[in-house]
Order: C-alpha cells, then sequence, then structure tokens
C-alpha cells in the first residue's frame, strides 16, 4: 500500500474514532485506552475501502478498535490485543463481528464490518485482552444508523 494511503486511512480512522464529537468514544480501564467507533462503510473514501476490502454501502457498518497503554512516561502508546466484539440490535439478536488488526508504523487497530439496517440501533459488547494481560477487558458502546 502507499504511503499516501495509509497516511489517509490513519487520518480517516482518527476521525472516525472522533466521531460524533459531544459522544466519548473511548473506556478507560486497567490502565488502557480502548477506543471504539462504528459508522456506515458509505463514508469511506474509494480508494481506502479497496486498500483494505471493505465494501462501501450505506447497509454495512464498519468497527474500529485501537487500544492504547497508559505509559507512566506519559506518551500512551498502541498495543496488540485479542479483541471480541459481538453487538445486539433492540430485540435482542445477537451477531458476532470478526476484526482483524492492522498495524501500519506505530499504529495499531482493529477493523471489522457487518450489515445494518436503516435507523437500527446496536449495542457493541467489546472483550479486549491487551497481549501481556490475564483478563480481558470489557467496554460498551451503542451506535445508531441511518441508511438512507
Amino acid at each position: 500500500m502507499t504511503r499516501q494511503l495509509t497516511t489517509l486511512f490513519t487520518g480517516l480512522l482518527a476521525l472516525a474514532l472522533s466521531l460524533p464529537l459531544a459522544a466519548e468514544n473511548s473506556t478507560t480501564v486497567g490502565g488502557y485506552a480502548i477506543h471504539h467507533n462504528a459508522i456506515t462503510t458509505d463514508t469511506l473514501p474509494p480508494e481506502i475501502a479497496q486498500a483494505y476490502g471493505i465494501t462501501r454501502s450505506p447497509n454495512r457498518g464498519m468497527i474500529t478498535i485501537s487500544v492504547l497503554e497508559n505509559r507512566a512516561e506519559g506518551q500512551p502508546q498502541a498495543v496488540p490485543a485479542a479483541i471480541e466484539v459481538s453487538a445486539a440490535n433492540l430485540t435482542g439478536q445477537t451477531r458476532e463481528i470478526p476484526v482483524r488488526e492492522v498495524r501500519e508504523e506505530r499504529a495499531i487497530y482493529y477493523i471489522g464490518d457487518f450489515p445494518v439496517s436503516h435507523e437500527e440501533t446496536l449495542s457493541f459488547t467489546l472483550k479486549v485482552k491487551p497481549e501481556g494481560v490475564k483478563q480481558a477487558y470489557t467496554a460498551h458502546f451503542s451506535q445508531q444508523f441511518f441508511t438512507r
């Protein structure tokens, strides 16, 4: 992948992790910050979607997750983790969402995609076990999707 695409996707990932600005999109637990967000894939630029094998569609969602260890020297550091993601809709139907790891320079993040319906609200449960940690940490967040 070209350096330009890498830079573009890293910037897009940072944007995705920060939207919406009014919402808190991270969970701090056990010395780690778990950053998480979900968007529809039609918001991805075509070249990014193609480079990462993601189908662009208003009916597809994408979850992004990164795990940062809060270091004593003050600079958080991305760390690898085993991550399991499940999502439940308002009727209680649950689905597992497989994620894959992406490493670019010093960044480590996880992405997964899944189908969504118009006005569907999904409650996500993340089980995150940073490398070298014995127990998994849990994070929760909800996202409503608009596909029209």
